[in-house]
């Protein structure tokens, strides 16, 4: 088992914002885990993991021009992990067991318990994980993930600015092996 997974969230931002959906071959999901992830390029990507192992997610553009963020991880079970305007860390709801792995970090530093980290972190100063324009968020696999369920989680991104600029999907998850 490898100690990280990672997601890519790779976002035609322009024929989304068009479109106003993640679907149409906007959106597509892939992971370089190897224990038999499904979906693999689509918006219903289904990755496998193990407790403890570390989820960092990655959203890339494709059009150059119109920037790609998370704006949030909200496993639909109820606990949600937003990106603080001011950085700071928010602490793990209480009594959910998904909240571990919706744990984010922006740039650098491990997570742990859920917390959202990254106080006064920029995208740039990331410790060798140089990303010009992108924000990395990260988390740990709790260890009571119920065994071959799938947790799934709704993806919110924003696209660039303005009030239609935030879109989300519901269908990705993590499934524990």
């Amino acid at each position: 088992m490898k100690h990280r997974i990672s997601i890519v969230v790779m976002v035609d931002a322009v024929g989304a914002l068009s479109d106003r959906t993640l679907h149409n071959g906007n959106l597509s999901l892939v992971d370089d885990g190897s224990a038999g992830s499904k979906n693999q390029g689509t918006p219903d990507l289904v990755t496998v993991v193990s407790p403890g192992q570390v989820v960092q997610w990655t959203p890339i553009h494709v059009d150059v021009q119109t920037p790609v963020e998370i704006q949030a991880i909200e496993f639909l079970s109820g606990a949600t992990v937003r990106a603080p305007a001011d950085r700071a860390v928010a602490p793990r709801p209480a009594g959910s067991p998904t909240a571990a792995a919706a744990g984010a970090a922006h740039g650098t530093g491990a997570v742990a318990s859920g917390a959202v980290s990254g106080a006064g972190v920029d995208a740039t100063g990331s410790n060798g994980r140089e990303n010009y324009d992108l924000l990395v968020w990260e988390g740990i696999v709790p260890h009571d993930m119920t065994p071959g369920v799938p947790y799934r989680y709704r993806l919110s991104l924003r696209l660039h600015e303005g009030p239609n600029s935030v879109l989300h999907i519901d269908s990705p998850a993590l499934l524990c092996a």
